[in-house]
């Protein structure tokens, strides 16, 4: 989701409803701003030093690669993205919103359009799935209520295919807070099928949440995703930043110790889905 403080985001009707449904990440903060250097950070470990949301082509790699190379299924959906592609669709399609496009000058196959998440999520659901909405839905140009009513939808498609119910687990994080808030301060939160309104005040970041995704995965942290410790929605790892452990959901950490290679991961940025290897999906979604 985008460009909006924790207190204000808290104080929406609909994402109040979210944060009493599901877990809630109380002292999470953003690593910069603009958006484009936050999209990279949770996808690569690093801003690469920019400061602004121009495009630049950057050398090869980052999750999505990883996740190719070591065979897991992954996909990015876009909403607004057309047949122009992921470097020129228009509004509200937003090119700064979609990290996959910098790594490697242009997009793999594995980003596509929005349209086609309901397909995947009621057949082959890819182990890992991000998704981005566009410039309204993920509140950047339109109201909090609005893009709350549009993520009701989409959490509701998420947790309702079988691919979340076996295991899965859902972030939705914000790329940056309000520009007035010098702490950068944003909500993380976390569905999973057993945790409820649970909370933790550790401090977490963008880097933290690549660090879980990659564990999740069993995949090797980058860059400053190598400094943080991972949610306990990852397995085997403790910590965030330092001894400090991010206590969301017991039972899905157990789970998600037990049956590695089936737990999925989404992520909503808009949304992000990461998924363990061959099983159920995880989901990130970033707002």
């Amino acid at each position: 989701m985008e460009n909006a403080s924790f207190g204000r985001v808290l104080a929406s009707r609909p994402f109040n409803a979210l944060a009493e449904r599901y877990s809630v990440a109380t002292n999470y903060h953003a690593n910069a701003r603009p958006s484009l250097p936050n999209y990279l950070a949770m996808t690569s470990g690093s801003t690469w030093n920019i400061s602004d949301n121009g495009y630049y082509a950057l050398p090869s790699g980052g999750l999505g690669a990883q996740l190719t190379k070591a065979g897991i299924t992954w996909r990015a959906y876009m909403e607004g993205m057309t047949h122009d592609g992921c470097l020129n669709s228009p509004y509200p399609y937003a090119l700064k919103h979609n990290p996959f496009a910098y790594y490697g000058g242009g997009c793999p196959d594995n980003v596509v359009p929005f349209e086609q998440l309901d397909a995947d999520l009621a057949g082959v659901t890819p182990a890992f799935v991000w998704v981005t909405p566009g410039l309204c839905h993920d509140g950047h140009d339109c109201s909090l209520e609005d893009a709350g009513v549009w993520l009701d939808t989409l959490i509701l498609s998420i947790v309702s295919s079988r691919a979340w119910r076996e295991r899965g687990v859902l972030f939705i994080a914000w790329d940056e807070g309000d520009g007035g808030d010098p702490t950068n301060h944003v909500p993380l939160i976390a569905a999973t099928s057993g945790g409820r309104g649970l909370r933790s005040d550790t401090p977490y970041d963008h880097y933290s949440l690549l660090a879980t995704i990659e564990d999740l995965f069993g995949l090797p942290r980058l860059g400053a995703a190598r400094d943080r410790g991972a949610t306990d929605a990852a397995p085997g790892r403790g910590g965030s930043l330092g001894a400090a452990r991010l206590k969301f959901d017991r039972t899905s950490t157990r789970i998600a110790h037990r049956h590695l290679g089936r737990t999925q991961c989404v992520a909503a940025n808009g949304a992000t889905t990461s998924a363990g290897r061959g099983g159920a999906a995880s989901s990130v979604a970033e707002r």
